[in-house]
C-alpha cells in the first residue's frame, strides 16, 4: 500500500492553455489515448464525422467547434496519475481559465507554429507568470509550413519574456517534414516510417546520426546540425531549478493531429513536472502531503448530465486525503456534512471515487451550498486559501423571459448558471429587472442557448452596451436619487450596491461630484 506522500508525490495536474485552433483540444485527446483512457480520439472539427473531442461535452461546443467550459480528465501513465484540466481558449471565457489556473501546479501552453504567440496566449501567459507556475512549451502543426523554429523561439522570448531551452528540433516542416532532433533523449524521431521499431535513430556523443540513413545526405540533415550547433553555443542552458520556477520553459515541437512527438512530450513533462505544491492560506503555507483534508472549489458546473439536473462543484484537494463518506466542514458557513457523493471525470463520463489524494481534482455533488472559491477541511482547526479572481464584466444585457407562463424554469436556470460565475446577475433597483454582465459577447450566445436546451425557457435579451461597474465601500452614502441612465445603480445577486457607469467620462464625472463615496472595483 503506497504511503500518502508518494501517492501525492506521483500526482501531476496541469492545465493546457492556448489561443483558439491552435490544437489544445486535439493534444488533450492523444494525451488521453496514450493513458488508454480512450481508444478513439475524435478531433474538435468533428461536425462530419460525428465524432467529438471528450473533453468537449456541452452541445454548443459540438456545434461550433470550440471549448467554451474547462473540463476535468484523469489518466494513469508510467506510475503516474496525471489531472489535465482543458481550459477554453476563447477570449469571452477567460474567467473560467483564470480560476482554473488557480487550481494547478504547471501549464502547458500550445503554440500554432504558424501564427506564433497570439493574443490570448499572451493574456493566461501573464497569469501563470504571476503565480509562478511551471510553463512546458508544445509547438504544434509541424506538418504544416509554418514559421522558422528559431524565429518561433525568438518570438516567445521577446513576447513573452520567458527564456525557452528546446528539448528536440523540427527537421523540415510541412511537406518536407522529417521528425525531430530530440536532444533530450539522444535520438532522432521519424516522421513516416512503414516499421514502429525503425522509428527512432539514435545519435553518436558528438550528435550525429549512428546509424546509416538517407537522411545524412540531405539538405534538411545538415541544416538541422548547424542549427542545434548554434543552440549549443548560444542557446540557454538547461536547469531544472529554472523549469521549476517559471522562468525556463521546456520547448517540444511537433503535430498533435497526427500524433507526432506528443509521447515524447508526455514522458519528459512527467519527469520534469512539479507534483503538487504548497498553498497559501489565511493560516500560511499548506503542505501537500499533511495529513489534514483540505481543498478549495474552483468551478461549479450545472447540468453535466442534463437528464439529472444535477450540479458539479470541482474541488481542487490541496492537503491530505479524501475519502467518500467523510465529514468536511465548509469554513464561509462553519457547517459540517457527510460527502458521499463525490466522481472524477473524464470530461463527462464519470465514475464515483472513493479516495483521491492532494493534487486530485475531483467532483462534489451540490444543491446550491458550495461557491466558487468555498474551503472545505477534513478536521478542524478551519482555514481558508486564497481568493479566486473576480471579473468585472464590461458587456450588459437586460433578460427576460418570452413566455410569462415559465417563470420558474426562468428563475432556476437564471440562478444556477450564474452561480457557475461565467456571468454575472444585477437587478434594477426599484422595478427589479434582470440585468447579465458578462466579460465577452459569446458568454451571452452560451446562456441563451443553455436556457432554452437545459430549462426549456427561452429568453429575450436587450443589449444595454459596454459599462463599467463599480462596488461601494461606503454604502450608506449613496442615496437612490444617484441612478441615472449615465450611472445605474443597480444590486448584484448578493445584494451590494454597485454603480454601472457609461464610460469613463461618466465614472471620472461621477468621482469629481460624489468624493464622499468609495467606489472599487473586485480584480483590484
Amino acid at each position: 500500500m503506497a504511503s500518502l506522500k508518494e501517492e501525492v508525490l506521483s500526482r501531476r495536474t496541469f492545465a493546457i492553455i492556448s489561443h483558439p485552433d491552435a490544437g489544445k483540444t486535439t493534444l488533450t485527446e492523444k494525451l488521453l489515448l496514450f493513458g488508454g483512457a480512450i481508444r478513439d480520439a475524435g478531433t474538435v472539427k468533428g461536425k462530419k464525422t460525428g465524432k467529438y473531442a471528450t473533453s468537449d461535452w456541452m452541445d454548443i461546443e459540438k456545434q461550433r467547434g470550440i471549448s467554451v467550459t474547462s473540463s476535468v480528465m484523469q489518466f494513469e501513465y508510467d506510475g503516474y496519475r496525471v489531472n489535465i484540466l482543458d481550459t477554453p481558449g476563447h477570449q469571452d471565457f477567460s474567467e473560467d481559465t483564470y480560476r482554473t489556473l488557480m487550481a494547478v501546479d504547471s501549464a502547458v501552453m500550445i503554440v500554432d507554429a504558424a501564427k506564433g504567440i497570439e493574443a490570448q496566449t499572451l493574456k493566461l501567459f501573464k497569469v501563470c507568470r504571476m503565480r509562478g507556475i511551471p510553463i512546458f512549451t508544445f509547438i504544434n502543426k509541424l506538418d504544416r509550413q509554418a514559421k522558422q523554429p528559431l524565429e518561433l523561439l525568438a518570438e516567445l522570448e521577446e513576447v513573452l519574456g520567458i527564456e525557452s531551452y528546446p528539448m528536440n528540433w523540427p527537421i523540415g516542416m510541412g511537406k518536407e517534414f522529417f521528425g525531430i532532433y530530440d536532444r533530450f533523449n539522444n535520438r532522432i524521431e521519424q516522421f513516416r516510417t512503414e516499421k514502429e521499431e525503425d522509428r527512432f535513430l539514435p545519435l553518436n556523443d558528438e550528435g550525429e546520426l549512428a546509424v546509416d540513413h538517407e537522411i545524412k545526405q540531405s539538405d534538411l540533415y545538415n541544416q538541422t546540425l548547424e542549427e542545434i550547433m548554434l543552440l549549443e553555443e548560444a542557446g540557454n542552458e538547461f536547469s531544472e531549478e529554472r523549469i521549476a520556477n517559471g522562468t525556463l520553459s521546456p520547448v517540444f515541437f511537433g503535430s498533435a493531429l497526427t500524433n507526432f512527438g506528443v509521447q515524447t512530450f508526455l514522458e519528459t513533462y512527467l519527469q520534469f513536472a512539479p507534483a503538487p505544491q504548497p498553498r497559501m492560506s489565511d493560516q500560511g503555507e499548506i503542505d501537500p502531503v499533511s495529513e489534514q483534508f483540505s481543498g478549495f472549489v474552483f468551478k461549479i458546473q450545472a447540468n453535466m448530465n442534463p437528464a439529472h439536473r444535477d450540479r458539479i462543484a470541482f474541488f481542487r484537494i490541496c492537503s491530505g486525503k479524501f475519502e467518500r463518506g467523510m465529514s468536511v466542514t465548509l469554513t464561509r458557513t462553519g457547517k459540517s456534512s457527510k460527502v458521499s457523493q463525490s466522481t472524477q471525470f473524464l470530461a463527462d463520463d464519470r465514475s464515483t471515487v472513493n479516495e483521491a489524494v492532494s493534487g486530485d481534482i475531483i467532483g462534489l455533488y451540490d444543491t446550491g451550498t458550495y461557491q466558487i472559491g468555498d474551503t472545505l477541511v477534513g478536521e478542524k482547526p478551519l482555514l481558508q486559501y486564497e481568493k479566486l479572481p473576480q471579473f468585472t464584466p464590461e458587456l450588459f444585457m437586460k433578460v427576460s423571459a418570452k413566455n410569462v407562463m415559465k417563470q420558474k424554469s426562468f428563475h432556476k436556470g437564471i440562478e444556477q448558471l450564474v452561480q457557475e460565475g461565467a456571468i454575472q446577475l444585477y437587478k434594477t433597483l426599484r422595478t427589479e429587472e434582470y440585468i447579465l454582465g458578462a466579460v465577452g459577447q459569446l458568454q451571452f450566445e452560451v446562456f441563451e442557448h443553455r436556457m432554452k436546451g437545459e430549462y426549456n425557457s427561452e429568453v429575450m435579451m436587450q443589449p444595454i452596451g459596454s459599462k463599467i461597474a463599480r462596488w461601494i465601500e461606503n454604502e450608506e452614502d449613496v442615496n437612490e436619487n444617484l441612478s441615472n441612465s449615465r450611472s445605474m445603480l443597480v444590486k448584484d445577486r448578493f445584494d451590494r450596491l454597485v454603480f454601472l457607469f457609461e464610460n469613463e467620462f461618466a465614472l471620472r464625472w461621477f468621482q469629481d461630484k460624489n468624493e464622499q463615496i468609495k467606489l472599487y472595483s473586485p480584480m483590484e
